[in-house]
């Protein structure tokens, strides 16, 4: 039994929680379904202004200019600001590991042979539920700004944390279009 048969086994028994083990590879996802049925699936991203690449240069370039200012003041006699200097690096450095830990986060929703599966990655952490497609309920963010739930047999997921306002609500209308329509 290959794996796409063993999730579609488990997704005939209802909702349930997966192991992140357990959850949609990104080796699995295909577009076109062998068997014609139709997939869809949504990527919802954190947006993140820089890149690994320019998030190590500018820690870089900050991690220089203070010891370069620490180590100057030292030479003359300052030692106090060099050690100033190290408090601001181990701060600053702090801040981008945190920032780095949860650039990557994300919501991938697949909608596909009767369930939904939600998978949500943040800070390094994958949360993956699938959702019997013909028990699932959405309710949609009401006129307060909210994040759109899922529920079937009792499992409840919430979705949409990295959409704006407007955009959430568009995609809730899609998702609910997509819903009804199965």
């Amino acid at each position: 039994m290959d794996y796409t048969e063993a999730m579609r086994r488990r997704a005939a028994a209802g909702a349930e929680r997966l192991h992140p083990h357990q959850a949609l590879r990104r080796a699995d996802v295909k577009r076109d379904l062998p068997d014609g049925l139709e997939r869809r699936e949504w990527l919802l991203k954190r947006n993140c202004s820089l890149t690994p690449r320019q998030t190590f240069a500018a820690w870089s370039l900050l991690m220089g200019l203070s010891s370069g200012v620490g180590g100057f003041f030292a030479w003359h006699g300052a030692w106090s600001v060099l050690l100033f200097s190290a408090l601001e690096m181990g701060a600053v450095s702090a801040a981008f590991l945190i920032y780095c830990r949860h650039a990557a986060d994300h919501e991938h929703i697949v909608l596909e042979n009767g369930s939904l599966l939600v998978e949500q990655a943040i800070g390094g952490k994958v949360n993956a539920t699938r959702l019997d497609l013909y028990w699932t309920r959405m309710q949609a963010p009401g006129p307060n700004p909210g994040l759109i739930t899922l529920e079937a047999r009792g499992v409840k997921v919430e979705v949409g944390a990295w959409l704006p306002e407007a955009r959430r609500r568009q995609f809730a209308r899609e998702l609910g279009a997509q819903l009804a329509g199965r």
